[in-house]
């Protein structure tokens, strides 16, 4: 605990508004979006009544994706990021990525908090159907560590793999439906929409925090699949890594 409380005043030292960076920069990205798609291309949720549901909708599907891009992106780039550290001090280099695991949880719950209370401006409380927020939570870290880690590893010996998961991430965040309902999508698409295991996962949290409804089993198989073996392969990789790990950075 330490540790992530070090690394989490570290990302903000001498910043004057300091962790509230981790709440204003989705929330700011979610309002943007539901000004221009449900203000002013006048977007709405199907069969939902509430002008307030597409901002909810966003909100709900911006926060899923928030905690899966922190960490991937930071476990992609954290060995390289403290190579000075890894060759100076000996320690589990694996506390690096659970580190950063970490304080994105931390992150990812005060967003939540965050977003609860402007629910409550829009008149939309919470319901039971929150409590499947942490199972798709935990899916999500999951699957974002173990393929975050896995690459974080392969990045250290080939650079380009941090330069194609930027453009990687951009087409990913697109092909999910989160600024946009999934039944809008051509037929065509529809196969890919349903293949992205991040498509069951921020609908986790929009059936949730929108509907107050609990997840399709089936739509959350694929994710689960996927989180199992990111983590064993990713577990694997750095196991077999490890020994030249510090001498490629």
């Amino acid at each position: 605990m330490s540790s992530i409380r070090g690394d989490l005043k570290g990302r903000f030292a001498r910043s004057y508004l300091g962790g509230f960076w981790f709440l204003l920069h989705p929330l700011m990205q979610a309002l943007i979006f539901s000004i221009i798609l449900a203000e002013i291309m006048r977007a709405r949720m199907p069969n939902v009544d509430s002008e307030a549901a597409y901002p909810i909708y966003v909100l709900s599907g911006m926060a899923a994706w928030g905690l899966f891009s922190e960490i991937l992106n930071r476990s992609l780039n954290i060995f390289i990021e403290q190579a000075s550290a890894m060759k100076k001090i000996a320690f589990p280099r694996l506390c690096l990525p659970i580190i950063v695991w970490g304080n994105a949880l931390i992150n990812h719950v005060l967003l939540l908090v965050a977003i609860a209370v402007i629910f409550l401006f829009f008149g939309h409380l919470p319901g039971l159907a929150w409590s499947y927020i942490v199972p798709g939570m935990v899916l999500i870290s999951a699957m974002a560590f173990g393929i975050g880690v896995f690459l974080g590893v392969l990045n250290v010996f080939a650079r380009d793999i941090a330069q194609i998961m930027t453009v990687a991430m951009q087409l990913w965040f697109w092909f999910t439906p989160i600024v946009y309902v999934k039944n809008v999508v051509p037929a065509k698409f529809q196969a890919v929409i349903d293949l992205n295991p991040m498509t069951g996962l921020v609908g986790v949290y929009q059936n949730a925090l929108l509907l107050n409804q609990g997840p399709s089993l089936r739509s959350l198989i694929p994710p689960v699949i996927i989180s199992v073996v990111a983590v064993l392969a990713s577990f694997a990789i750095f196991r077999r890594a490890s020994p030249e790990l510090v001498d490629a950075l």
